[in-house]
């Protein structure tokens, strides 16, 4: 199936690794041209020269800095726009599941999570939405995650910051689809890949996580980067120019709801 992104913009936040960085990968074999960004320069820097070799050099862009803060977000657009022009898609994959368990959650840990988890990722879309609204065209995909679906035992505040993104998502594509542009989520369930947070378990509990797996999601396995990814870069293309306001769970069945 032709996509029909060859030559579009997309702007990928949290990219230097994990599904961000797959992500990145898939809008390249489109024949898109993406804008990858992390924290770490080393991270980013090994990202960055991986899709290089691997497609046209002049079609990858890289930013650092945390893109949780406003300044750097703004920063980080106008990278983009004196680059490359134009810039046609953005995916926000901002967050980490890391947080405290149990029910009792200082105000500073639900600071942090909200911060990390909603506050980042709406903070972007502001930043990005104005372009997008005046150019009158384009998307806005966030990644989220199923924790934000229903209560599967995740950290409190980071379910809670991932169910008021699905909420906001819902809000922003009412109120910019008269513009021409989408917004979206995918939701992903458990995603094994090379120092993500299932890796480690999986190293430290290997039979525990196994069970768990096999007892909790009907397809028996864990989800890939590249599926995620291929979620993320469908929503962006216009085959899913009447899709707005949805959020594509890929969890191989593991929730239980609509």
């Amino acid at each position: 199936m032709n996509l029909e992104l060859e030559g579009s913009v997309v702007f990928i936040a949290g990219s230097s690794q994990g599904i961000g960085l797959a992500i990145s990968e898939a809008f390249l074999k489109e024949g898109a041209s993406v804008v990858i960004s992390g924290r770490r320069p080393d991270v980013l820097d090994q990202a960055t020269r991986r899709l290089a070799e691997a497609s046209d050099p002049s079609r990858v862009m890289a930013v650092q800095g945390d893109l949780t803060d406003p300044v750097r977000i703004q920063e980080a657009v106008e990278q983009v726009l004196a680059r490359f022009k134009r810039l046609d898609a953005v995916v926000a994959n901002i967050g980490s599941g890391v947080g405290p368990s149990g029910w009792h959650v200082t105000p500073k840990e639900w600071q942090a999570s909200l911060q990390m988890n909603l506050l980042g990722s709406v903070q972007l879309a502001d930043a990005v939405l104005k372009h997008l609204v005046r150019q009158r065209a384009g998307s806005l995909t966030f990644i989220s995650s199923i924790a934000g679906c229903e209560a599967l035992g995740a950290p409190v505040p980071y379910s809670a910051a991932k169910a008021a993104l699905h909420s906001t998502m819902k809000s922003l594509s009412r109120a910019v689809g008269p513009h021409g542009v989408r917004v979206n989520a995918v939701a992903p369930g458990n995603i094994l890949f090379p120092g993500g947070s299932w890796d480690r378990y999986q190293q430290q509990q290997s039979e525990q996580v196994a069970k768990y797996i096999q007892r909790e999601v009907p397809l028996g396995r864990f989800g890939r980067v590249d599926e995620v990814a291929d979620a993320a870069v469908f929503l962006a293309s216009t085959r899913a120019s009447f899709l707005t306001g949805a959020c594509l769970v890929v969890d191989g069945g593991q929730t239980r709801g609509w």
